[in-house]
């Protein structure tokens, strides 16, 4: 993370970490094999997917299934690692490369589910070009989705960024801005409140969805799901994968009714990615 606010997310992760201590061993917990398999999760959409799983497909696949929701980036990684929780479902695999090698952690990907478009969303214009000279445009504050919003600008034609650059492209980085933008960092979960007090805002497809947008719609720029690696997946603490819970959650979100629920519930706000 770069300087923004993270009050709110080193609680959230302090507390996780307080909980996996007294949780090790405990029902639910990664140790225990016969509890239910808790998962922690963003609440949109992928809290909403596994409840329709936990709702509609586990008790007949024999599956116990406890979903955990959490509002940041940090604890589910966290949470995963200390064995507080069984399974995550929220991130993609540039972020979790980024976050193994900063944080010393082991979470491995068990099996990719959806897509959610990153947008360039506004409430002061309609299309990419009618941003004024000078205009503030939030970003997320974490290297991967900081890369990934200043990569949705380039491949919009807003801003070009250096040839070959990665996934921790940052705004210097940038060979031409046109219109002179300036960028503002904040923590991908405050970027859709930001709407009203910059000219425009990278959004994750999450918290896009979860402030009432609609990313097929509302977005003026869309990230293709063509090639794209960001796609979402289930991940567990290296050497959980061949945990039977674990094994069933996988087969069941990766089923046709998941694929039906994803298509019907997000209009193509969410893409399923098998």
């Amino acid at each position: 993370m770069r300087n923004t606010t993270k009050t709110v997310t080193t609680v959230l992760a302090a507390g996780a970490l307080a909980l996996g201590v007294a949780a090790c061993g405990a029902p639910g917990s990664s140790d225990d094999k016969n509890g239910a398999l808790v998962v922690a999760a963003s609440p949109v959409p992928h809290a909403e997917i596994l409840n329709y799983v936990k709702d509609h497909l586990a008790d007949k696949a024999g599956l116990k299934l406890e979903v955990k929701e959490f509002t940041d980036y940090n604890t589910p990684n966290l949470s995963t690692q200390d064995g507080s929780v069984g399974a995550n479902y929220f991130q993609n695999q540039p972020f979790l490369d980024d976050f193994n090698k900063k944080k010393g952690t082991d979470i491995v990907p068990v099996v990719t589910v959806h897509l959610e478009p990153l947008g360039l969303y506004s409430h002061k214009v309609k299309k990419a070009d009618e941003l004024k000279k000078g205009a503030t445009v939030a970003v997320p504050s974490d290297t991967v989705n900081e890369a990934r919003a200043l990569k949705l600008l380039d491949a919009g034609g807003v801003i070009k960024l250096k040839s070959g650059v990665g996934n921790e492209a940052t705004p210097k980085d940038i060979t031409a801005n046109p219109k002179g933008l300036k960028f503002k960092e904040l923590e991908a979960a405050q970027l859709p409140r930001s709407l009203d007090d910059v000219d425009a805002a990278v959004v994750n497809g999450n918290y896009a969805i979860e402030a009432h947008l609609k990313p097929a719609k509302d977005a003026i720029i869309l990230e293709s799901p063509k090639n794209n690696p960001y796609a979402n997946f289930l991940a567990v603490k290296k050497g959980n994968e061949d945990d039977p819970r674990v094994k069933k959650l996988a087969k069941l979100l990766t089923s046709p009714q998941v694929k039906k629920f994803i298509k019907d519930q997000y209009q193509g706000s969410v893409l399923p990615s098998f």
